[in-house]
Order: C-alpha cells, then sequence, then structure tokens
C-alpha cells in the first residue's frame, strides 16, 4: 500500500515522502496515529499544491535574508572596551552583546546563529560571520577599540 508520511517515521522515510508499505502496518500503525495518509491523485495534489507553496515560501525567505545579508555587509559595529596594560581587553565581546547591538540598529538577529571562531578579545577590526539561513552566510565587522 502507498502512503504519504505526514512526519518523520524512523526507518521508513522523511515527512511528505511516499513509501510502499505492507497493508497491516500502514492502517494498523502509520495511518491510526496520524503518522501518514493513504496515497491517492487527491492528496498526491494536495502534496505537490503544499510543497509548491513552502518552496515559493523558502524563495521568500531567502532572498529576504540575502537582501538583509547585503545590508550587514557594509555595516561595522563599534565595542568601547576596557583594557589594562599593554592593551589588553578585559574579559571578550560576545555573540550576545553583537545581537544587542543589532537589534538597536534594527536587526533581528539571534545570538546562536553569530559564529565566532575566536573569541573577539583583542583591539582592532574583526570579521564575524552570521548564518541568517542555511543557505546565506554573511559577515560582519566588528571593531573594538578602547
Amino acid at each position: 500500500m502507498k502512503v504519504i508520511l505526514l512526519q518523520d517515521v524512523k526507518k521508513q522515510g522523511k515527512k511528505d515522502d511516499i513509501i510502499d508499505v505492507s497493508d497491516g502496518y500502514a492502517n494498523n500503525f502509520l495511518i491510526k496515529n496520524g503518522l501518514a495518509i493513504p496515497y491517492t491523485k487527491g492528496s498526491k495534489n494536495v502534496l505537490d499544491k503544499q510543497l509548491e507553496k513552502r518552496s515559493n515560501e523558502e524563495a521568500t525567505l531567502v532572498a529576504e535574508c540575502e537582501r538583509i545579508a547585503k545590508e550587514l555587509s557594509t555595516k561595522e559595529l563599534f565595542f568601547t572596551v576596557k583594557t589594562g596594560a599593554q592593551d589588553k581587553v578585559f574579559g571578550n565581546v560576545s555573540s550576545k552583546q553583537i545581537s544587542e547591538e543589532l537589534r538597536k540598529l534594527g536587526y533581528n538577529i539571534d545570538k546562536k546563529t553569530i559564529i565566532l571562531n575566536n573569541p573577539l578579545d583583542s583591539l582592532g577590526t574583526h570579521k564575524i560571520k552570521i548564518q541568517l539561513h542555511k543557505k546565506v552566510l554573511c559577515e560582519l565587522k566588528v571593531t573594538l577599540r578602547k
């Protein structure tokens, strides 16, 4: 029996996959538990429309992220930090501080998307990466000064 999966099912397939399973497994487990629906022409049409809609939404989201990435690549954030002897910075600038500074500029960027390969603990300009979307990565300049 062919079914369309509504959720990921371990060792069977991912959401929206069309799989062929035994009638008993399909009726007694997959369909009964809401993990799948029977494959028909109508359900296939509905699936195709949903996939097309998701694809369009994804394309719109990627375009928006690329626009934000282009804007951020021209920006530079400045942080005034305390330093000790020989201009050694006390502590470092965290992704949370960068996220808060971006929020002040009008960008709602989660601190988890900010990639810091090295801690920002020295004076000068650093380039950091921000993963706006799995397909969009941008670079931002962060400058630490006295």
